[in-house]
């Protein structure tokens, strides 16, 4: 949600700009504003600064001719924000910026239309004012949150300028991100939005998780140990279970686990040797705190020195390395990221709000079924047309007759060879439910992984699928560049039991065999074939439209973009 939003309206009463004697009001809002002393009476200019009366606020005196006011909100800490509007017909003295910076106080952010053309915003040329503002934020060391995106747009001439800048102290860099909104609404300026970065709540928890790095494995082997009386019972539902019972019940005895609280974001300059310095300084006051000695003191004071020490000499060798490897082909956006990442500063990944017919939704449970049903909706078979839907219904009651033999290729049992295969390529993925990993998987007994197989080939040929394997944890990922309160903005990953992946990753080895031996698929088809990449396809369509060129034919090509279609696959 956007912390901070200005915008030049060019009116505050449809396109009527405010006289001082004009009263202005808008519910749950305080104003603070500043109209512009016209000497003809024509109303024209002016700022004004709105601040909920959710959020707590004092109004900045100001002693300035500029068009500027100020407020001070408290966020997480106070936080000053002034908005400024000059002119682009008058002069603006150099005195009066800086006085105004001199009366704010920090840490201050000021945002507005300075009416000004530089490259280091945006722009593809100077002039007089962009060299001052230029000048001005190189003298007071401010930082310019702009991401080079245009706020401005001149009808006339049909271009897009950046006007509209952001300026903070350093101090509040890291902690806000700058984004241009996409509708002029009647103005020619877009609203530019300031996001506080989410830093994370303390009383955040995550499910706990085995570390591997420090797992038993060899107590682990011994312990998960499926013999052929677990997989010979009659009911395959109670058979999964108690294999996965077993195998969880010696990982629980074999890996450690980790706690609920999130791990701290460590700032990237911090090394293995600043952690043991760092511990040795802690382990020298833990003994001068028990025994205040003298010699215990110098031990600490000793132990403090060489942890300062280690820190800066890591800061600043990072600090060399990062500026080093900025140059023209590093975007802002990684740049501000890498900055943020040095002051320890790493964006939340929960889901803090979401919107549902106009209203935001902040408890957990509601937006768990407002995600849900969105998705369900997506998914359902009432998006297809009522033709196709019809077909669909008709052709689903049409029982299959499937005539085969068992003794196809593809139809015979599951071999151990098939099973090592699949073990030795699979990549290391989230676990389902069941919280079975492929790392578990792999450390299992020759004697284990048989009566697995075993097990399997039940499966396969009693055609009974476990219902444990019909459950997923289903993890929704923000589509970039869209907004994140917006559930259809999401793509929902199922996290679905490793065993089952794994019976399907060998099933599917022997499908493909058989259509590409067979020439089921076409050619033409690429993307998801070993060796047939979609560049393949490019490369290709490059020819073609080359070969037309040369013997000056037309040549049409045909693209479709599927709506939500990872979605409903």
């Amino acid at each position: 949600m956007a912390c901070v939003v200005s915008w030049n309206c060019r009116g505050f009463r449809s396109k009527t700009y405010l006289k001082p004697a004009d009263i202005a009001k808008i519910k749950r809002y305080s104003l603070v504003r500043k109209d512009n002393d016209n000497e003809s009476g024509r109303a024209s200019g002016g700022v004004a600064l709105l601040v909920s009366h959710d959020t707590p606020s004092s109004v900045v005196t100001l002693h300035t001719n500029l068009q500027a006011v100020a407020v001070r909100v408290m966020l997480s800490n106070l936080v000053t924000v002034c908005t400024l509007y000059l002119p682009p017909s008058t002069s603006v003295n150099d005195r009066d910026l800086n006085r105004l910076v001199n009366e704010l106080p920090t840490p201050f952010i000021i945002i507005g239309d300075f009416n000004g053309h530089s490259p280091v915003w945006g722009s593809k040329n100077t002039n007089t004012r962009g060299r001052q503002i230029e000048e001005f934020v190189n003298t007071h060391s401010l930082c310019l949150l702009n991401n080079g995106e245009d706020t401005y747009f001149h009808q006339r001439s049909r271009t897009f300028h950046s006007l509209d800048l952001s300026l903070c102290t350093p101090s509040l860099a890291p902690y806000f991100n700058f984004r241009v909104g996409v509708d002029l609404r009647d103005s020619d300026h877009f609203p530019i939005f300031l996001d506080r970065v989410n830093v994370g709540s303390k009383d955040a928890q995550r499910p706990t998780r085995y570390l591997f790095h420090r797992a038993d494995w060899t107590n682990f082997t011994l312990r998960a140990l499926i013999t052929r009386n677990m997989v010979e019972g009659d009911n395959l539902n109670e058979v999964v279970n108690l294999v996965t019972k077993t195998i969880i019940s010696a990982a629980d005895a074999s890996i450690p686990k980790s706690g609920l609280s999130f791990p701290k974001n460590r700032k990237p300059w911090w090394n293995k040797h600043c952690t043991d310095t760092n511990r040795d300084q802690r382990r020298a006051w833990n003994v001068f705190r028990r025994h205040p000695t003298s010699a215990n003191q110098i031990a600490f004071q000793r132990a403090k020195s060489i942890a300062r020490w280690a820190r800066r000499k890591s800061e600043r060798g990072h600090w060399i390395k990062f500026v080093s490897s900025i140059n023209s082909s590093v975007t802002a956006k990684d740049m501000w990221e890498n900055v943020r990442r040095a002051c320890g500063i790493y964006p939340e990944k929960r889901i803090s709000c979401l919107r549902k017919n106009g209203q935001e939704v902040r408890n957990i449970s509601e937006m768990v079924d407002v995600l849900a049903e969105t998705f369900a909706s997506i998914c359902s078979a009432s998006n297809y047309a009522e033709p196709f839907l019809t077909h669909k219904n008709r052709m689903e009651r049409i029982k299959l007759r499937f005539q085969t033999t068992k003794h196809l290729s593809y139809n015979t049992d599951l071999t151990i060879f098939e099973l090592h295969t699949a073990l030795s390529v699979i990549k290391h993925t989230s676990p389902g439910p069941d919280e079975v990993t492929y790392s578990m998987l792999q450390h299992l007994s020759e004697h284990s992984l048989l009566n697995i197989l075993y097990m399997f080939n039940r499966i396969w040929k009693e055609h009974v699928f476990p219902d444990c394997w019909k459950h997923a944890f289903i993890i929704p990922i923000p589509k970039p560049g869209k907004d994140p309160q917006d559930p259809l903005n999401y793509r929902p990953i199922a996290l679905t039991s490793c065993m089952c992946k794994l019976f399907e990753r060998i099933v599917n080895v022997r499908l493909v065999h058989i259509l590409e031996r067979n020439e089921y698929i076409s050619p033409f088809q690429s993307g998801f074939r070993k060796s047939r990449s979609t560049i393949d396809n490019l490369l290709s369509l490059e020819t073609d439209i080359r070969v037309a060129f040369l013997k000056r034919n037309h040549l049409v090509s045909i693209f479709f973009d599927i709506y939500k279609a990872s979605n409903v696959v």
